[in-house]
């Protein structure tokens, strides 16, 4: 019987191996299949590299069903080692490994199974009888038998090893027998579904409870049948990725099976936008009659009341708005969408919406599954009052299409060019006539009975720019463009050269004047009523206003912070709006100067606060900046640059100052009125995660990238900061944690979905008997694995698909933040698989952090690379708590024996959705990533 588990060992060791080996191959740098990709055309390079990708994330889901096999080959070699020594009549354990010092990294909550009441707790208590202790194959063979065949195999640690080591050892020790010996290798059926007895007696399975501390313990810890049924519900057992989770239902719920999971009574309403697209986006700034600016940011159009300071929003786009154009009625809006991908790896289609300024209503959906990639640039035509579109998109050709506006059906299509394409506009003057500029060209277009013709624009004496980056139509009927370097170039009509080119010869467009107007690029020109121009500099950060005449006549140059001006709209001859390449809108006159009236982050976005008695939140992201937003006046009330990026942000319960940790393992904390720093420290050199405060801020808790949890004691309100302790028994990097209610204790989440408990109160001891932290309180409910909150987990989700979560003050509901551009409302608590809920959307990327204001009157969720952030209204709710929700649910509980019990989800393993990485360039990259989630009920 060895020999035959020792040959399957063999056979799982060397294809573990020749995978390992694959992997290191696509991963190193300097593999033979790295230099192979290089040698590739860049064409193809995506595509192989997305296959590569593909490959590379099977062969580590198929390593770690690997390991689960190997650790279920040892159990099973020591089960039958026991088995044989039992028969010879010894009663030692079938490997001896107590002499073995336990490593720091496996002593964690995770293997350990609840201590029953009565039984003791110290020191002296015998350890359970588990072979996991150590990484190597022949540490768990018997004695003398240190090699297998001339071959040794080594062994990885699998998470979560501890604990299905906990679910077979039943049978060891007075459980029923197995009913076969043999070996059935678990990458076919790596799941075992468990039962309710191991968890019991793998307490006393050392021999350390006598019979007597049993009875005293509890008569429904009794070894019976009958008995052990009425504790048939004491744990719920997930599988992420194959790493199994135990979480113990709390006591309060008497009926598992009857709790009922609804949507909440709460809803959300998008409330107030923050920032604006104008890092990479042009034209995307205009002014309405009504006194409202319109522009972009993510999935909505936002049009902005600049004097009442109110907003309202277009929201029905699916993925990232990439251009806008305004109707010559100054009512119908035209905007354009991107592609992205749904939660399933399947692309959407892009499409533009023409919707009405005033009502939001859509008018027209245009080109639905026409456009590849997305929406790049739009425009209206003029001489037939808006009758017609035209839309280029983002596919490699650019393809250049107009439409029919009333129709929605597509008149004309042409391929532009494989050059990027900054610019198109109709001919105010006639609609047949169509310009667009980009990289190195400017091309002129004329439509005719369904067929395009293209004239290119020639330089001739003048240096060709490297960029035409905008272009407008001054009243003379010439074009003026603004280019790379500096220069307006004024394009005319040339006749025929019959002499030169003889009778085929035909008229040109050709430049007629070179006006040097800024330093570095030109970015926009604005044209302005009685033919006056406006332009704007990118490197001179300038503004100039030239006559018609292209005179330079008044000029103001915009303060540095606020980058290089992106685009113009006219207010009223003298107002401006002013769009800059730092996501900043500015209002003003050449004479008063310009101030901002719309900001953001610049970049993506992490941490995430809100004040404990204010509607202020604070933000900081890998732009550096850290900023505080006054929630009620929807506006920023101070930044500053730091010199790493802030990844997490926590305030201190008093409320005067908070605490940033950054890329570096460094952290500071602010006070918030004069913005100083007035404390700071470093713990390790990898990037932090969470700052979290106890609830009476005597203590800060600092989650690290390096599976370290640092405790501070915290004094003089908050400004001093001394090391309390360190909390050591992650095996991955923090990801999220909370505080208990009364400040003695911590939950922790880790990235490879570990759930932990601490007593810092005695020392951050890591608390070894999970069972009695199911009643716990928390102060906050951050984490994203807990009993609690194991319903927001869609079937299929790879443990990475869940950014973060946040629970209401009020423990009524729970907002979720995920990876596929969605804000998620559940009720609380949501232990349930598929629990049902509220989806939102408005996101273009990831949705890095949710948090709910002091008085969850309003819910904050941050893009990651969006750089935007949306405030939403919570309406509705009230009535009961979540006590009352629980007591209602579970008073239908009985204590008879439940029938036979289904599992709750498969125990199957099934193919999950394909992972989005959400992108905000005009070509979305993807990047799948096949995933497992299985959940079934531990019971018996």
């Amino acid at each position: 019987m060895l020999d035959e588990f020792y040959t399957i060992l063999q056979n799982v060791g060397e294809k573990l191996q020749c995978n390992c080996f694959s992997i290191i191959q696509c991963q190193h740098p300097e593999s033979d299949g790295k230099r192979y990709f290089s040698l590739q055309s860049s064409a193809e390079f995506p595509d192989r590299a997305s296959m590569m990708e593909v490959r590379l994330q099977a062969q580590e889901d198929e390593i770690t069903l690997l390991k689960s096999s190997l650790a279920d080959a040892l159990r099973r070699i020591r089960l039958h080692d026991h088995v044989v020594t039992n028969a010879n009549g010894h009663t030692e354990s079938p490997v001896s490994m107590n002499s073995r010092p336990r490593p720091a990294t496996l002593d964690r909550s995770t293997q350990t199974e609840p201590i029953l009441p009565g039984q003791d707790t110290g020191q002296d208590r015998a350890p359970l009888p588990r072979q996991v202790l150590s990484l190597q194959l022949e540490d768990a063979l018997p004695p003398g038998k240190l090699e297998v065949e001339g071959t040794r195999a080594k062994l990885h640690r699998v998470p979560g090893l501890e604990e299905e080591d906990e679910e077979h050892e039943e049978n060891e020790d007075g459980g029923e027998p197995e009913k076969e010996l043999s070996w059935t290798s678990s990458v076919e059926e790596p799941i075992q579904r468990t039962t309710i007895r191991g968890l019991q007696r793998d307490d006393c399975q050392d021999g350390s409870c006598s019979p007597e501390e049993l009875g005293s313990a509890s008569a429904s810890v009794r070894t019976s049948d009958q008995n052990l049924s009425s504790r048939s519900e004491m744990s719920i057992k997930m599988f992420i990725r194959g790493r199994p989770i135990t979480m113990y239902i709390p006591t309060n719920i008497h009926n598992y099976e009857d709790l009922k999971m609804e949507p909440p009574s709460e809803r959300l309403e998008l409330d107030w936008v923050y920032g604006y697209r104008g890092r990479d986006c042009r034209a995307n700034l205009y002014f309405l009659p009504t006194g409202e600016a319109v522009y972009f940011i993510a999935c909505v159009v936002v049009l902005y009341h600049i004097n009442n300071r109110t907003q309202r929003h277009y929201q029905k786009h699916t993925d990232c708005v990439r251009c806008l154009t305004l109707h010559p009625d100054k009512v119908r809006m035209a905007s354009g969408q991107m592609s992205g991908v749904d939660k399933d790896g399947k692309p959407l289609q892009p499409c533009v919406h023409i919707w009405d300024s005033i009502t939001l209503v859509t008018l027209q959906q245009i080109g639905l599954g026409t456009f590849q990639r997305g929406v790049g640039l739009v425009a209206f035509s003029f001489a037939d009052s808006g009758a017609f579109l035209c839309v280029i998109d983002e596919s490699n050709e650019h393809m250049l299409s107009v439409w029919d506006c009333n129709k929605g059906t597509k008149h004309a299509e042409v391929k532009n060019t494989n050059e990027a394409v900054f610019a198109v506009e109709f001919n105010p003057s006639e609609s047949a006539n169509i310009i667009t500029c980009g990289k190195s060209h400017v091309y002129f277009w004329t439509l005719s009975a369904g067929q395009f013709t293209k004239k290119q624009g020639i330089f001739g004496k003048y240096k060709k720019p490297k960029f035409i980056q905008c272009f407008v139509f001054s009243l003379t009927g010439d074009v003026l463009t603004g280019d790379s370097e500096g220069n307006i170039l004024t394009w005319g009509k040339s006749a025929a050269d019959v002499k030169t080119l003889g009778k085929g010869a035909k008229e040109t467009f050709q430049i007629m004047k070179q006006t040097r107007a800024h330093e570095g690029s030109v970015f926009t020109l604005c044209s302005l009523q009685g033919g006056s121009l406006l332009s704007g500099g990118g490197k001179d950060r300038k503004i100039v206003r030239w006559s018609a005449d292209l005179a330079p006549e008044r000029e103001c140059e915009i303060p540095e912070k606020y980058g290089a001006v992106r685009t113009i709209a006219d207010v009223d001859g003298e107002e401006l709006l002013v769009g800059t390449t730092r996501n900043a809108i500015l209002r003003g006159t050449f004479s008063d100067g310009f101030v901002a009236i719309v900001q953001g982050h610049v970049d993506e976005m992490w941490g995430l606060a809100t004040h404990p008695s204010q509607s202020i939140f604070i933000t900081c992201g890998h732009d550096r900046q850290v900023c505080l937003w006054n929630a009620e006046e929807h506006k920023l009330d101070w930044c500053i640059t730091l010199e790493d990026y802030g990844l997490c942000a926590g305030f201190c319960p008093n409320g005067s100052v908070v605490s940033v940790g950054l890329s570096t393992g460094r952290w500071m904390v602010l006070d918030l009125r004069t913005r100083e720093v007035v404390s700071e420290s470093t713990d390790g050199n990898e990037q932090l995660s969470v700052m979290r405060y106890s609830p009476d801020g005597s203590f800060l808790a600092v989650g690290s990238h390096d599976n370290f949890i640092y405790i501070y004691n915290v004094t003089e309100s908050g400004r001093r900061y001394t090391r309390f302790g360190k909390c050591n028994g992650h095996s991955s990097f923090i990801t999220h944690l909370d505080w208990s209610k009364d400040g003695k204790y911590i939950m922790s989440n880790s990235g490879d979905y570990e759930i932990l408990y601490w007593d810092i109160a005695a020392g951050c001891k890591l608390l070894r008997n999970r069972f009695e932290s199911k009643d716990r309180e928390w102060a906050s409910y951050t984490c994203v694995l807990g009993f609690h909150v194991m319903g927001v987990w869609m079937e299929g989700s790879d443990g990475t698909d869940i950014n973060a979560l946040c629970r209401s003050h009020s423990e009524r509901v729970v907002a979720v933040a995920d990876d596929f551009c969605k804000v998620h409302l559940f009720q609380y608590p949501c232990p349930k698989p598929k629990a049902p809920s509220h989806k939102y959307e408005g996101h273009g990327s990831h949705v890095t952090n949710v948090c709910f204001t002091h008085s969850d009157s309003h819910l904050l969720s941050m893009g990651g690379k969006d750089t935007c952030i949306l405030q939403w209204r919570v309406m509705g709710g009230g009535g009961g708590d979540r006590r009352e929700r629980l007591a209602s649910a579970t008073s239908t509980s009985t204590s008879t024996s439940s029938p036979e019990p289904q599992p709750l989800l498969s125990q199957e393993p099934f193919l999950a959705k394909k992972k989005l990485q959400k992108h905000i360039s005009p070509e979305p990259q993807k990047s799948f990533k096949p995933s497992i989630f299985r959940g079934i009920l531990s019971r018996s």
